[in-house]
Order: structure tokens, then sequence, then C-alpha cells
């Protein structure tokens, strides 16, 4: 048997069977897709399958019990007795969307749904197979084709890859897919969480014809050795074959001895070589034309090359000292949710531009993979991370492999990101036995993965003594703070105190701090726009107490939902946002932190006392 194939237990003849079966589920847990099966997308074209879908919730998994996926779409009509589910009952949904936007009743909906397709398939071509990638799927997915079980995977926001090839056949086929966002308690994150919870299929859904012998993975990078001379390549291959591929860089071929023939052997194959490429920065961000040869295949990208590092508490971007100006920033619009596209991207780069930003740490999941490639373009580092958010089940071993495996997807689809510095491990997670063994093996396998970048957490405070002391801090390159003294904690002698009674000996991102600040409140109202203005001021006063401190990433560039929030003023929003959900009305808390950025330049000492006072 197919390891992906389903077969019944049904005894024959019984059509209530399914009402008393309560392992419908079970031949569905496994095998579900991960990083390996991830194919690269830089440069290949597929056929886009976006658009309108077929659609149908299905609160009580009715669509596993009585296996909708075996295909009779006859209207209810013809059938010669009754049944809960005919192909006539479709609604019509778009692709990519979350669907609790698209009906005021689906806006709570947490559960399974099914979308339908019908696809139109010339045969499979000798040496070739058939893919279908998905952006994202919240916060799950089964596919199904033609009545075959070909694969699953769980992580609502990282892509992954369905091998259709087995299962196509020339002409009609019928394409299902089961997307379930029900918050889960081994779940990464967990049920408790601080923004929406979007359901659906909200990314770009793509089918591709591969070569059988692939490029499945291309990294291309500095030498991690500080001289910034030298490009490391490695590549590996879908099969284990040998041969040489070749790499092209456009602007470094030619004097320097290009294009670099790479041998390759049982799949997999490396090259250092010297070349002195313009180096990327935020100020310069040089980007060059990449391309990777084997066989039949080959990948097309833009890459930029940098070095980041730590030595002792500086950040060293290309051997110069940073200072990160940041904002942190949801997937999140008031129309579509957590869709987006490359204009809402770009305004969402140039609000941070205006801010006087050069860095933006991508909350709390990983965003679309558009947000790296255009930050490449525009100059910006990111900070990416996966959602090890609040309460994990850190002892549960299906817990950990859930967020290694979004972690090694993050990292696979944006490897050759220059805008990347960054990867994030976890975000305000108490600092217990097994949380710390549970983020360190995330904090190793990141670097193991990726030693060209740092690895940080947005990390707890000791609030007995006020210090900076979380046990996982020794293995981050990077410590990230989440503070909001002055909003959660009145006042701000806990900011000077903890600022001055921590010693970490490595730097210091507050990634973390902000206040509410509700349009139309009078100045007293402690949601007001003005306190909120007030809270930035006295925050900022402080910063430059501390020289550790390296970067500072507020909360947040927009006002974004959240229904765990149900005051009088949020009704379902979080309101920290320096501009509103209309993402256009900046609050007065922009200007004040935007005059902080632009006068303070790359230095922390650089920002006159004039301009900020407590």
């Amino acid at each position: 048997m197919d390891q992906h194939e389903v077969t019944s237990d049904a005894p024959a003849n019984d059509p209530f069977h399914h009402l008393h079966d309560e392992d419908y589920a079970a031949a569905y847990a496994r095998p579900r897709v991960g990083a390996a099966e991830l194919v690269v997308m830089s440069g290949r074209n597929g056929l886009s399958l976006n658009g309108l879908w077929d659609f149908t919730l299905d609160l009580f998994d009715e669509g596993l019990r009585q296996r909708w996926f075996e295909g009779d779409d006859r209207p209810s009509t013809q059938w010669p007795i009754p049944r809960d589910y005919d192909g006539g009952g479709w609604q019509q949904i778009t692709v990519p969307s979350c669907w609790n936007l698209q009906r005021p009743e689906w806006y709570f909906f947490e559960g399974a749904a099914w979308y339908g397709r019908t696809l139109e398939l010339a045969a499979v071509a000798p040496g070739e197979r058939l893919v279908l990638h998905i952006g994202a799927a919240a916060s799950s997915a089964l596919v199904f084709l033609n009545g075959q079980f070909c694969g699953g995977h769980r992580g609502a926001s990282t892509p992954f890859c369905i091998d259709l090839t087995a299962q196509a056949q020339a002409g009609s086929n019928r394409l299902l897919i089961q997307v379930e966002n029900r918050r889960r308690a081994d779940g990464v994150p967990m049920h408790h969480f601080d923004w929406f919870n979007y359901g659906g299929l909200f990314r770009d859904v793509t089918l591709l014809h591969v070569p059988a012998i692939s490029i499945a993975e291309m990294r291309i990078a500095l030498v991690p050795d500080g001289r910034m001379n030298r490009i490391h390549a490695t590549l590996r291959l879908s099969l284990a074959v040998s041969g040489q591929a070749a790499l092209s860089i456009e602007g470094l071929d030619g004097p320097l001895g290009g294009p670099w023939l790479i041998d390759v052997q049982e799949g997999q194959g490396a090259l250092t070589f010297d070349a002195a490429p313009r180096l990327w920065s935020p100020d310069s961000p040089n980007l060059y034309h990449v391309t990777l040869r084997f066989g039949e295949d080959a990948l097309h990208d833009r890459i930029g090359f940098r070095d980041i590092r730590v030595e002792g508490e500086r950040l060293l971007l290309n051997g110069e000292n940073l200072t990160l100006r940041g904002i942190c920033v949801h997937e999140d619009d008031r129309a579509v949710g957590r869709v987006c596209d490359d204009a809402d991207l770009r305004r969402r780069f140039t609000d941070a531009k205006a801010l006087g930003c050069n860095f933006l740490r991508l909350s709390h999941y990983p965003h679309h993979h558009r947000a790296a490639e255009i930050a490449d373009e525009m100059g910006l580092l990111l900070w990416e991370e996966i959602p090890v958010y609040w309460a994990i089940d850190f002892a549960n071993p299906a817990t950990l492999a859930d967020a290694q495996n979004q972690l090694n997807e993050l990292i696979k689809r944006d490897i050759n990101r220059a805008s990347v510095i960054i990867w994030g491990v976890g975000n305000e997670n108490a600092d217990t036995d097994a949380r710390l063994a549970f983020m360190r093996t995330l904090a190793e396998s990141a670097r193991t993965q990726d030693p060209t970048r740092l690895i940080s957490a947005a990390c707890l405070i000791n609030r007995q003594n006020f210090t900076i002391e979380d046990r996982l801090a020794e293995h981050l390159d990077i410590i990230g703070i989440n503070e909001y003294f002055g909003w959660y904690e009145p006042g701000f002698d806990g900011l000077r105190r903890l600022l001055a009674n921590s010693q970490p000996g490595k730097p210091v991102i507050i990634s973390e701090t902000g206040a509410d600040g509700v349009p139309g409140l009078g100045e007293n109202d402690l949601f007001s726009e003005a306190r909120q203005a007030d809270f930035y001021r006295g925050q900022l006063a402080l910063l430059e107490t501390a020289s550790y401190v390296r970067g500072f990433c507020p909360w947040i560039l927009y006002d974004f939902r959240s229904e765990r929030r149900q005051t009088r003023h949020h009704r379902g929003w979080n309101m920290k946002g320096l501009i509103a959900a209309d993402k256009t009305t900046r609050k007065p808390a922009f200007d004040v932190l935007a005059a902080y950025y632009h006068q303070r330049g790359s230095d922390l000492a650089a920002i006159q006392p004039s301009v900020i006072t407590l």
C-alpha cells in the first residue's frame, strides 16, 4: 500500500458507521510533509491556482468522517438516500483569503473547512514531478487528489509542498484541501496568544512542474569569518546523483573567474571561492542576479552579501557598529486579515522608513516570503521568528518537532535574504527547565543550519532583582527584552533600575515596549494618544543610559486585531499601533519616535537631550 493511501474499516452497507468512529482522523496524522520536501521557488514559474475555489465549513469534521474526498459530487436530488453532503452544497471563496472576513457569520469560526477545485491536467511527463506549493494554510492542512490522501502539514505561516505525481491523471482531476484553525494545547502557538486566529489558504497556491532531479536547496553567502572576501555556495539535489553544477553571479563573473563549477557527489555540492562583492547594507542595498544550474533545472535569485556579527556588547554590520532603530509589525489588515501583496508590504516598509527605522521585527510568526525579498531591495534589516509564544507544551516531543519544522521551513525559505539578520526562537516564555531544553534545542539547530545569522528570543526579566536574567541568554547571540515599564507597570523607575543593574555581556534589543493610544480620548484618559506619546518620551530618555542596548523595537507599527482584548476601548483590537488600523492615521507617538530615530542616526549617543524629556 502507498504510504499515503487510506483504507476504510467501515462495515459494509453501514451508513451510520461514521457516527460512532472517533478514530476517523488517525489515518491522516502522518505522514506530514516538512522542510525537506519544500521546493525552492527562486525563479520558478508555475500555474497559479489563486482565484475562486469551492468551499464549505465543516465544524464537526464530517469531511473526514464521511470521506467526502472520495468524491461523488452529484447533487442531493440524484442520490437514492439522503446524506449530509453533496456537490451542490459548495459555496465559493477566493484564494488567497482569510475565511473570517468573507462573511460576517464566519468571523469567529474555528474548525475545519474544505476547499475544492477541478484541474484539467496533461499527463505528467517522464522525468518530471507535479508539486503543489502552498504559501501558507492556517493552521494545518490535508491534501487529497482524486480521492487519495497525498499528505498534510502543520504550521500556519510556513510554506509547504505536496507531491501529486502519483495521484495525478491526464484530464480532469479533483483537488480537495481540508484546512483547520483549531487552537491546540500541543500546538505552536498554543491555544492562548495575542493576535487574531485567522483561518484559510491565505497565501498563494501554485502548481509546479519540477524535474525529477531538481535543485532542492541553494545557499550562497559570505564566509562568516569577518574578512568579507570569500563566498561559500552549497546546494542539495532532490536525488542522490552526481554531476556538476554551474553558478553565475552577474557582476562577479569574468575577472574573478565565474561562472563557477561545483562538483556534486551523491546529491551534495559545495564551493568556496575568493570574491569582492559590493556589500549589502541599509544605506547601500546592493543585490546580485544569481543563477544556479544543474541538469535540466535552474534557480534564479537576487542576493546581497553582508556580514553580521557580535563582538562583546556591540553589533557589527560589515565590520561597522550597528544600532537597530526598529519597530514591530504584525501581518494583519482591517479589510483582508493576514493576506498581503506587494503594495501592502511596500506601504509597511515605507511607513517604517518614514519613522526612521532601519530594522523591523516581523512578529510573531513567519510573514509572507515577499517581505524579506522587498526588504532586501529597500534596505531594511529583519528579525524573523516562529510562534513559540507564551505557554507551550515544552515537555512534548511532538510540540518540539512542530516548532523545529516551522523553524527549518523558515530558514530554508529565506536563507538567501540579506535583510534577515536574526532568527527568533521564542517570545515571553517562562524560564523553566523544560522551556530551556526546548528553546536551547531550537537555538542550536538554527545556528547549525545557518552560521551566518544571529539567534535571539524575546525574554522576560527578573522582577525581584530588576535584572536582565534568563538562562536561555547563554545560548543567544542577542538578548531580546520585552518590557512595558510606564504602561503595565507604573512609572519608569523599574526600567532605570533594570538598565543600571544589568551586565549582560552581549547586545540587548528592547524587543517590545509600548502603550495603547485610542484616537479621540481626552489626554487625561490612560488610553489616550497623549498618554501614549508621553510613554515614548519616558522610555526613550533612558535608552542612552545603557551602552549594551543596541536596538529599540517598540510595539507596534499598526493597530491589529486581538480578540482577547475586550475593554470598552479595545473591543477586539490592540491599540498600541503608532498608526491606526486604517494604516494611514499617524498618532502623536509616531512623531515622538521619528524625532528620536532621525536625530539618533546610527549612534546611541547622537540624540540631543532637548529632543526627549521626562
